[in-house]
């Protein structure tokens, strides 16, 4: 096991340091990269267990088959490149070959959104959660920093049996965890309590929720919960749902668009247990643009500013009026 990291690092280190110690742990295991395993780290594998890597050049979809094949024979595949590749470029390998037959494959899917930075809208891919959450069969985890992302590696190979999407990062994350934590749980963690609105975040958002909820404490006496939901399907729909209760108002953020992500399952969440309004942030009806990673996240209002912006503004509509939530929901 890894020590827990403390200073910024992306969640990307966190596939590869853990993806070998998995590899020690079981055999059956092997990794697939599109000539991108320096970028997603896989190559920590690769140098680990030569024998067990397969460098599929720049032909995504024929790597997703590839996987398909693997696991039909009992192997266990991880299989890496970028979000815009895995998801885009694969979908038809990854819905008919691995959802569809329901392969035990896990896609390791680095530099999500825009904070992708200067490799511009071409790479930087905001549908993703959307495209593998509507996708049957199919898991999605988005983890928030190194020490969660390193323990959803680590899980991803006895926890779930599904086909599963794993979102890691380019950019280093400061640490929302002190410690690698012992479990995923549900997937929905409330990292702070609060009684007057629930911010829910996920991935590079977290540790912004959290620096937007200290803003909105000082600022404006504002007591803001913060959840971090790592687990966006199957969603923990009692997780939300409890925590909305509480508070009778939420707003989520997420590097992604705001449409079929993270906002969507909330909303969902809320419309059949506890309606109450939600709010949104995230990418609207656009493609991302070239820049610092920094300077992109800014461009949308991916920063802690922007989240506690949208909560000022959510409060002003906040019901006065709450009711019981509706336990028994389906999971997502």
């Amino acid at each position: 096991m890894a020590e827990a990291k403390t200073e910024p690092i992306a969640t990307r280190h966190a596939y590869g340091e853990a993806l070998v110690e998995l590899g020690e742990a079981h055999e059956e295991i092997v990794a697939l990269d599109a000539d991108l395993a320096v970028s997603t780290q896989s190559i920590k594998f690769g140098k680990r267990f030569p024998e067990r890597f397969f460098n599929c050049g720049a032909a995504e979809a024929g790597m997703m088959s590839m996987a398909c094949g693997l696991a039909a024979t009992g192997k266990v595949p991880y299989v890496s490149t970028f979000a815009i590749f895995a998801t885009g470029r694969s979908y038809d390998q990854v819905r008919l070959g691995i959802a569809h037959n329901e392969l035990k494959v896990r896609i390791g899917a680095s530099h999500g959104g825009v904070s992708i930075g200067e490799d511009g809208a071409s790479h930087q891919m905001i549908e993703d959660i959307a495209l593998m959450r509507v996708m049957p069969r199919m898991q999605v985890i988005v983890p928030a920093d190194y020490n969660q992302a390193y323990r959803a590696v680590i899980e991803s190979y006895e926890r779930f049996d599904a086909p599963m999407y794993m979102r890691f990062g380019r950019p280093a994350t400061p640490s929302v965890y002190d410690q690698i934590p012992e479990t995923l749980g549900g997937g929905v963690d409330v990292l702070r309590t609060g009684k007057d609105i629930t911010i829910f975040v996920t991935g590079h958002m977290v540790w912004r929720g959290l620096e937007a909820a200290e803003t909105l404490a000082r600022e404006d006496g504002v007591q803001a919960e913060v959840v971090n939901v790592s687990i966006i399907k199957p969603l923990d729909t009692d997780g939300v749902v409890d925590s909305l209760a509480k508070t009778g108002v939420g707003v989520t953020a997420e590097e992604h668009r705001v449409v079929g992500g993270l906002a969507d399952a909330v909303r969902e969440a809320a419309a059949e247990q506890h309606p109450v309004p939600i709010f949104a942030l995230g990418m609207e009806d656009e493609f991302g643009v070239s820049g610092t990673a920094e300077a992109c996240m800014e461009h949308f209002g991916l920063t802690a500013a922007g989240i506690a912006e949208q909560a000022r503004e959510a409060l002003l509509q906040k019901p006065i009026v709450s009711h019981p939530p509706i336990h028994g929901g389906e999971w997502r």
